[in-house]
């Protein structure tokens, strides 16, 4: 038996115009005693550095899959922030969320060679310092709705996470999570209007909330209303090749045998899908057509977790216009920003089942992404 604080996500309306995104009225404080997992690579700036971008992709994406499969596919809230994830859990089900951290971090280490730290953090300390976690579900699509964060506490929870308080401890050598539904199979999309910018706004110090939610709102707006950008995923979808570039992430993350067994697994596996794709063959109740069109439809190119993340294919002159927005509105003390220019967008996925269409496809800049604005943004002025 559920109570209410295990059934308060779904709850909560879907909204679908992103335009609306700061409206206060569509986020509803976290119950007390819910929780907030945060998750992110260390030093993922020398990762990026040593051009190991699809790998910090995977991690971040992992977190989501793992605590996902381990509440048996339940809806709960998540973002996915390029080198890390954040989520929010009730508390009955904090304990499995506990053991899928600390499985995914054992994994990360053990299979991507990267390290990734992990925290629980309770609502309640986050309130008791002054800060909320509210949350929203934003609809990109009929298919699909996640989370949206607001309040300040997400960045309240990451800050404490680094340094070393609420840590969930890696779980023991070995350890696997289950990541069914995890793949990178498309490849990278090259930007069809110039540049595929990577955006990071975030509030400045002691900003006053009015002018902090004019200046997201007007970015939004900008970007929405100029033919000059618009989704990185065009509408034929990403480009499919095989072998896939990420068919070694794959096999990392399958169970079941030796490496060399789950390689072999998943090129077979991917090769069929790929002929199947490729052909448009109708496969069951499977259409490669109408899959497709999910996956568009299904990616999460733009977000909102106490600060504006976007990926844009956009023209020179738009980021332009952005710039100059984001130039503005920090020298007036309103915000932080962080932008990073590319040619391509990358996409990670998570399909626990290809028979239902609420699949969700993890987008990020393909050269640094969310964690190079993130570097950017540490550059400027707190």
């Amino acid at each position: 038996m559920t109570d209410g604080s295990d059934t308060f996500y779904g709850g909560i309306p879907v909204f679908r115009g992103f335009g609306s995104l700061m409206d206060p009225a569509l986020y509803s404080p976290l119950p007390d005693d819910w929780s907030i997992g945060v998750a992110d690579i260390v030093e993922s700036t020398k990762a990026i550095a040593a051009q190991r971008y699809k790998a910090v992709n995977m991690a971040g994406a992992s977190v989501i899959a793992a605590v996902t499969n381990a509440l048996d596919g339940r809806e709960f809230p998540f973002v996915f922030g390029g080198d890390g994830a954040s989520f929010a859990v009730s508390p009955g089900d904090l304990e499995r969320a506990r053991e899928a951290l600390a499985a995914t971090a054992t994994w990360v280490e053990e299979s991507l060679d990267l390290v990734m730290r992990v925290a629980l953090v309770p609502v309640a300390a986050v309130r008791a310092n002054g800060l909320d976690v509210r949350v929203a579900r934003f609809g990109p699509s009929p298919n699909l709705s996640y989370a949206m964060f607001s309040g300040g506490g997400l960045g309240w929870a990451d800050a404490a996470m680094k340094r070393g308080e609420f840590a969930v401890q890696p779980a023991s050598p070995g350890t696997q999570p289950d990541l069914s539904g995890l793949s990178c199979r498309f490849e990278e999309i090259p930007s069809a209007r110039g540049l595929i910018l990577s955006v990071l706004v975030v509030p400045a110090q002691g900003a006053d909330p009015r002018a902090f939610r004019k200046v997201i709102e007007d970015v939004i707006a900008l970007s929405e209303r100029s033919p000059d950008a618009g989704r990185p995923v065009p509408p034929g979808g990403p480009p499919l090749r095989w072998p896939p570039q990420g068919v070694e992430y794959e096999a990392r993350a399958a169970r079941g045998g030796s490496l060399l067994k789950r390689r072999g697994v998943v090129l077979a596996v991917t090769l069929w899908a790929y002929v199947v794709m490729r052909f448009g063959i109708k496969v069951g109740n499977f259409v490669p057509k109408t899959y497709v069109q999910q996956v568009v439809e299904n990616s999460d190119f733009r977000k909102y977790d106490d600060g504006l993340r976007m990926i844009l294919d956009c023209t020179p002159e738009l980021e332009r216009a952005l710039t100059q927005i984001l130039v503005a509105a920090a020298s007036s003390g309103i915000v932080r920003y962080g932008l990073h220019r590319q040619d391509a967008a990358m996409m990670t996925c998570f399909t626990p089942s290809v028979m239902r269409s609420d699949h969700i496809h993890f987008i990020d800049g393909a050269r640094g992404g969310y964690a190079s604005a993130a570097t950017a943004l540490k550059a400027t002025p707190a």
